[in-house]
């Protein structure tokens, strides 16, 4: 594959590029993921991955090193970063994780009503390939090998309808998965939660660190609402 070939998967197209048949399509297929036990019980584990990825991305940003995460079979998960064991790093690095799935998501939606598919996929695909350097159990290793066969396949065979299809679709799902990912560990009382990390960090109560992830979801749902009202008008 040459230089031409890749930016032909890369580049943006002009002008919105889903109609609103496929918007529509997209947010049935997310709501049956996210409505059909089953179903979700099966798939939330990608919410699982956006949200340890984010520690990870995160992490990175602000100077510390990533060696590895793990997802498990009851669909938690932990990444492991390297730093300074207290500090501001480690509080936005151990805030990001429950945030992440919605902000994600949100500009998953918008990148598919905008025509940026595209990029959004290819840079999809580059962290996942990143991340796969990282894995650190056998169950991990196969959940990131599908979810980057997705992907990839996504990328290579390029159809922009289809891509910002996808996007929706997904895009929706992180969202509402990080809704029910927040509710189940506002009730948590675990010492090992973020929200009680974070608590023991700064001497913040748990409940304020659990609200700061309530008002960030609520503004990617918002942001994501408006979008998709365009897309399906």
């Amino acid at each position: 594959m040459n230089w031409d070939e890749v930016g032909a998967r890369v580049v943006p197209t002009a002008g919105i590029a889903l109609a609103p048949s496929a918007a529509l399509t997209a947010l049935g297929a997310a709501l049956v993921v996210v409505g059909v036990a089953p179903v979700w019980q099966s798939l939330r584990v990608v919410v699982t991955l956006v949200h340890e990825l984010g520690h990870a991305v995160v992490g990175l940003a602000v100077g510390r090193r990533f060696t590895g995460f793990v997802l498990r079979g009851d669909m938690s998960g932990h990444a492991v970063t390297v730093g300074p064991s207290r500090g501001a790093g480690r509080v936005v690095t151990t805030w990001a994780g429950y945030p992440a799935p919605a902000v994600l998501g949100a500009v998953m939606v918008w990148a598919a009503g905008r025509g940026w598919s595209a990029p959004m996929v290819t840079a999809g695909l580059v962290v996942l390939v990143v991340a796969l350097l990282r894995v650190r159990s056998a169950l991990t290793g196969v959940v990131m090998v599908l979810v980057l066969a997705a992907n990839g396949a996504l990328w290579w065979w390029r159809d922009d309808r289809l891509q910002a299809t996808v996007l929706v679709a997904l895009g929706v799902v992180l969202l509402v998965g990080a809704w029910r990912h927040l509710g189940a560990v506002a009730g948590s009382r675990e010492r090992g939660s973020d929200p009680a990390v974070l608590a023991a960090l700064t001497r913040v109560p748990r409940g304020l660190w659990t609200a700061s992830f309530v008002l960030v979801c609520a503004a990617a749902t918002a942001w994501a609402g408006r979008v998709l009202l365009d897309l399906v008008r």
